[in-house]
């Protein structure tokens, strides 16, 4: 069912550790548990790889490109290996979630989310999410400051944890139980 997983976030050491890359957190997770290597493409303008997971070829993509033009390196890179969006998981940070809890669904906006809003307009909003939750800062006038900065240890120890569940959920829904799937994971509190 899932045959590309794409992770979104910003390349460069200053933000390698910052909120905004819960999505890449998860990628690297997930490529780490499975032995899979993902080396930089530039045709495809990110970092690119494939493997066997949970029983299933995928393909993997971090885009290189900044958080919002994220669709330059997602659409091209599903149509040119003929993967439909219902075929795709976006694993993304989601400021209205605490940090250390998920939602996964189907279709859907992009509430928002500068790389999803970027992505949708390439192929349509029929992709499954991976929504990890950063939190949201107190006030709406911090959100900028909020993504780009490093989450406290607590808060990058629960979302860690939350990663580790998506990747359970994803093993459901890569069996084709996509109900026990959302339920897992949107389920899952710290």
């Amino acid at each position: 069912m899932i045959k590309l997983i794409v992770g979104l976030g910003n390349v460069g050491a200053e933000y390698k550790d910052t909120r905004h890359n819960a999505g890449f957190w998860f990628v690297d997770e997930l490529t780490d548990k499975f032995n899979i290597t993902l080396t930089h493409d530039k045709k495809f303008h990110g970092d690119v790889g494939r493997g066997t997971v949970f029983g299933s070829d995928v393909r993997f993509i971090k885009p290189s490109t900044l958080m919002n033009r994220s669709g330059m390196a997602v659409a091209p890179f599903a149509k040119f290996y003929g993967i439909q969006p219902h075929e795709i998981l976006i694993a993304h940070d989601e400021l209205d979630i605490s940090a250390g809890n998920l939602r996964l669904k189907k279709g859907g906006g992009h509430g928002g989310h500068n790389g999803l809003k970027d992505i949708v307009p390439h192929t349509t909003a029929d992709f499954w999410r991976l929504r990890v939750g950063i939190g949201r800062p107190t006030h709406s006038s911090m959100v900028s400051s909020w993504v780009l900065s490093k989450p406290t240890q607590d808060d990058r120890t629960n979302i860690d944890k939350a990663i580790v569940c998506g990747i359970e959920a994803l093993e459901l829904l890569m069996t084709n139980q996509e109900q026990k799937a959302i339920s897992l994971a949107n389920g899952f509190k710290l």
